[in-house]
């Protein structure tokens, strides 16, 4: 892409995303290989107002990166994109700048830094935490079968979008987030892209539950995996299998560095290592546990 110089030395400004704008940063961001699901982009927008913005010159969108605050003591920095046409001028510092102003009050921030950023986020403060795994699983309608699990469901139910009860996946996951999340969550569940399993014991309580949505790879499309959370790595398993089986092709998760079987769990289904972020926090670490965690909602948002 050329670049008119006179937009180079036309003011920068920046302000909040807009609707217009939801198109475009999903084709940044499948550019720079975050594989985007299909509505992602919009769901951010609306997780809290103003927490997603674009930078723009003469009006042009040539950036942008969200800085969501879930309450004072919480917040998240991620889609940090700049056009690649327009790199090299200091317009990420500004758009980054101004995030971080924006959330000077919140006691702790999180982000996923790409390996080769580590260096310039501890500049800023942010201290290494863990490394977040990237896996795919390219699987057929035969892959998986579920009949070991026979004698796992006499305990519990697997339920389908509008057949889980109202709530119950929000009150199991306020229990497994550092912040409760039911505004995002809502929108992230309900989706009509994606589908959403629940594992529910038999007093009607959720033990585990995840979503799988379409996804936008740089060359084709696939699936996301995310949130999984479950009780145990034998219901985070039966998850993934029935939700592969109604959606076979190539597969994405992303898994928690700080739940150590994740990642045995990924192995042992035959995903692949094929990308790694690492996160890093700002402030004081949340102290909550992630051994229950198995797959992130997305990289973007924490």
């Amino acid at each position: 892409m050329n670049v008119n110089n006179n937009l180079i030395s036309s003011p920068f400004f920046i302000r909040a995303l807009e609707d217009s704008d939801v198109s475009m940063v999903t084709y940044w961001a499948r550019n720079e290989g975050f594989a985007p699901g299909l509505g992602d982009v919009a769901i951010y927008k609306n997780t809290e107002n103003q927490g997603l913005w674009v930078g723009t010159i003469d009006h042009l969108p040539i950036g942008c990166i969200a800085g969501v605050k879930y309450n004072s003591l919480y917040g998240f920095i991620g889609l940090f994109i700049v056009d690649k046409a327009y790199r090299g001028n200091g317009y990420g510092v500004k758009l980054w700048s101004h995030v971080i102003n924006n959330l000077d009050e919140v006691r702790c921030l999180g982000i996923e830094a790409a390996p080769d950023r580590i260096t310039d986020y501890k500049k800023w403060g942010f201290k290494v935490s863990s490394k977040t795994t990237r896996w795919k699983l390219d699987v057929n309608d035969s892959f998986f079968k579920v009949d070991d699990f026979n004698n796992l469901m006499n305990k519990y139910s697997l339920l389908e979008g509008n057949q889980i009860p109202k709530n119950i996946i929000q009150n199991y996951d306020e229990n497994k987030e550092y912040t409760p999340r039911p505004h995002f969550l809502s929108d992230w569940l309900s989706h009509k892209s994606g589908t959403v399993l629940a594992i529910v014991n038999k007093k009607g309580l959720c033990v585990g539950f995840s979503r799988i949505r379409p996804c936008l790879f740089r060359h084709g499309n696939g699936y996301r995996i995310g949130p999984l959370i479950a009780d145990s790595p034998i219901l985070a398993s039966y998850l993934i299998k029935s939700l592969v089986m109604r959606f076979p092709g190539f597969t994405l998760i992303d898994t928690p560095g700080l739940n150590v079987e994740a990642s045995k769990l990924m192995e042992s289904l035959g995903f692949n290592p094929i990308s790694h972020t690492v996160r890093m926090y700002k402030g004081k670490q949340p102290t909550i546990t992630m051994s229950e965690v198995y797959g992130l909602a997305c990289l973007e948002l924490g």
